[in-house]
């Protein structure tokens, strides 16, 4: 990599602190890979891409424990389809490049099945800009970590409002990206309130982090966004785009509104 040239993973902090700078959250947008339709991947990553800040695309897994019913379900129709991390990173390489950086939501598996040696080329031939593994701790994640810095990939990390101060640190300082701050206990999918120990529990996340914080879980509506505004650099907004998509609607259209 040259000295000039811009690090895939850089790109992801570099769009979130840019669309924080006009004062509102960045938006961080979600779909599963080939979910509802292999063949409107592209339609939808496109749209997507064209009303959000950073992509978040989820590599379906037959165990997305982190995930609750809408993702399962998504995840499921997308294995039922024969989608896997190799389909999405030909599919990624062979399209044209959408504006905003891409990130793959994997859990473990896929990764090593696919080959930690190779997944780092192959993901930043496929304009991929950094990874989220769920069920990857950072205890354990130096392995892949410094595998995908060589191509100059992210591995964003993860933390929740049970996480100590101590640990919180730890995991601030190894994040690269973003640093992923859960909103709650438990899984994805629930509509959350944004009570003040959340907001409190983020402003405590950003005040560690050196590279910006995103809030997810639960994240489906304006007002939540909103009420986010000032204590994150950007959210993530997953089952409730997931949904949408089911139901054929519009996801640019719907994206706008919630940044609205």
């Amino acid at each position: 990599m040259s000295a000039t040239q811009i690090i895939p993973g850089e790109q992801i902090a570099n769009a979130i602190r840019s669309a924080h700078s006009t004062g509102n959250p960045a938006l961080v947008a979600y779909l599963t890979a080939g979910y509802p339709g292999k063949a409107l991947f592209g339609e939808h990553l496109r749209a997507i891409a064209s009303a959000a800040d950073v992509v978040e695309i989820g590599v379906p897994f037959t165990d997305p424990m982190a995930d609750g019913v809408t993702i399962q379900r998504s995840s499921q129709g997308a294995l039922a389809q024969g989608v896997s991390l190799r389909w999405i990173l030909e599919q990624l390489a062979a399209m044209p490049k959408v504006g905003a950086p891409l990130l793959l939501m994997s859990y473990l598996n896929p990764l090593l099945a696919f080959g930690i040696d190779r997944l780092p080329q192959a993901a930043a031939a496929a304009g991929v800009n950094g990874f989220i593994v769920p069920d990857l701790p950072v205890d354990e994640s130096d392995l892949l970590k410094d595998a995908l810095a060589g191509q100059g990939v992210a591995l964003v990390q993860m933390v929740t409002p049970v996480t100590t101060p101590q640990r919180l640190a730890r995991v601030a300082a190894a994040s690269t990206g973003f640093l992923y701050a859960v909103t709650m206990t438990g899984v994805t999918g629930k509509s959350v309130a944004v009570p003040t120990e959340v907001i409190q529990y983020l402003d405590r996340v950003r005040a560690q982090s050196r590279v910006p914080v995103c809030a997810g879980f639960g994240i489906r509506s304006r007002e939540q966004v909103q009420a986010l505004r000032g204590h994150v650099d950007g959210v993530i907004v997953g089952s409730a785009l997931v949904e949408l998509l089911e139901q054929g609607g519009d996801p640019a259209s719907w994206l706008a509104k919630l940044r609205a």
